[in-house]
């Protein structure tokens, strides 16, 4: 405003005030962003949907079509800015520029206004939206909406409207990008022996998964391609399924005695990875021993 003043812009106003609007024609205020908070599942977003929402806003007057004047008359350009929206007045080398106090910047003046919506051209009201949501969203995404906020004030566009996706939390997959993780606990004698599980996915459907002798707790197992979808792409992520083995509960007397049979008949062989660590455990101590 400062360099414009200086240097003039070619445009006056009526009775040596001048000034244009800033962000288009004055009067026609732009409306308001509006921001509403969608949550879904995690078998929404990898499937899509369309959601309808109800939205409290402010839409364009019906009876004065958003000009706030009152049917059979229209309203009048301000006579003190020119229709601008700002005066401008001297003072000394420099000229100081502010909004017009005869129409608040809106360059005009209704005279007789609507009584539907008081004169503001609009008037509140709840709006039915169908919403979108494109297989593969992930938590924190927004959508844009153009044009679907809060109308402009007397006639002005209309103001965005942003949808915040959130993602329930699912009771037994965890994402991580396009990828999904399941934890699957199995008992002593599958991970000891080998077998086969089932698992579920998240299309629906299930799958089964071969797990091999000696399987250890935290062992991860891959099946590709069921994953959730890559949003604006053909790709999909992979399924993991990572396995915890179940120590045994509640035993009876027998299942005791069978397993105090297997403990005392087992060797090194059938524990490797405790044998091992007991073992440097061991050589710490007596190196530890001879150090002193």
């Amino acid at each position: 405003d400062i360099f414009e003043n200086f240097f003039g812009d070619g445009r006056a106003a009526p009775g040596g005030s001048g000034g244009r609007g800033r962000g288009g024609a004055p009067g026609r205020e732009r409306g308001s962003d509006l921001r509403y908070n969608l949550e879904i599942s995690l078998e929404e977003a990898f499937s899509g949907k369309t959601e309808t929402i109800r939205i409290p806003t402010s839409i364009a007057c019906e009876v004065c079509s958003g000009t706030g004047a009152k049917a059979g008359s229209k309203p009048r350009t301000c006579s003190t800015c020119g229709g601008y929206g700002r005066v401008r007045a001297a003072q000394g080398f420099f000229a100081i520029e502010r909004t017009c106090p005869s129409c608040h910047g809106r360059g005009e003046v209704v005279d007789d206004p609507c009584t539907a919506c008081s004169g503001a051209g609009r008037v509140n009201r709840e709006r039915t939206l169908s919403i979108n949501v494109p297989a593969g969203v992930d938590d924190g995404l927004r959508i844009r909406l153009a044009g679907e906020g809060e109308s402009g004030l007397r006639g002005g566009p209309a103001g965005d409207l942003y949808v915040f996706l959130s993602i329930k939390p699912h009771p037994f997959f965890q994402r991580d990008g396009a990828d999904l993780f399941c934890r699957v606990p199995i008992s002593m004698v599958t991970a000891a022996l080998s077998g086969e599980i089932t698992v579920p996915v998240i299309d629906g459907s299930q799958t089964q998964v071969r797990i091999p002798a000696g399987t250890q707790t935290a062992k991860q197992f891959r099946i590709k391609g069921k994953g959730m979808p890559v949003l604006r792409s053909r790709e999909v992520g992979d399924l993991y399924i990572q396995v915890s083995v179940e120590t045994p509960q509640n035993l009876t007397k027998r299942q005791r005695e069978l397993l105090q049979e297997f403990d005392q008949s087992a060797s090194d062989e059938n524990h490797p990875e405790s044998a091992g660590f007991f073992s440097k455990v061991r050589d710490f101590f007596v190196s530890g021993a001879m150090r002193t």
